[in-house]
């Protein structure tokens, strides 16, 4: 099974490599009773403490197979490959690479492959209602060079 590595760390950062996105699907995602292959989080690689993220690769004719909400996430589908649909509420999206489809929490959300190549997804998971129009502008422009 495929394994994440650690590339670098520092006081403010964490870096890790996934490996090759075409590579995803040697993942496996263990949940005890569940095995979902093609599928990998990340949040705890990278130390993310307000979001986690993970992806996701469908071959020809695959789909997570089930229906799903959140009590509080919301979720962010941004596809890097392939063509594909997201069901959200009975309501077939049709998605590409470059596609992206925000579900609510309560979205009840599946996601299929209904193309002839792989399809990637990179998924966002957060917090829902929680950014502010302060959030908007809390980034913060240096008056010192980029030393590469």
């Amino acid at each position: 099974m495929k394994e994440i590595k650690k590339t670098a760390e520092g006081e403010h950062f964490t870096a890790a490599d996934f490996g090759k996105f075409s590579e995803v699907n040697d993942y496996v995602l263990d949940l005890g009773s569940v095995k979902i292959p093609g599928k990998v989080f990340g949040g705890q690689a990278v130390g993310a403490t307000g979001s986690q993220f993970s992806f996701q690769y469908f071959n020809p004719g695959e789909e997570t197979g089930f229906y799903h909400t959140h009590t509080t996430h919301e979720e962010l589908y941004i596809f890097l490959g392939g063509h594909g649909e997201v069901q959200v509420d009975d309501r077939n999206i049709p998605v590409k690479e470059g596609s992206v489809v925000r579900v609510a929490p309560a979205g009840r959300r599946s996601v299929r492959n209904n193309g002839g190549e792989p399809l990637l997804m990179l998924c966002v998971q957060y917090r829902g209602d929680t950014f502010t129009d302060a959030d908007a502008t809390d980034g913060n422009i240096l008056q010192e060079p980029v030393k590469w």
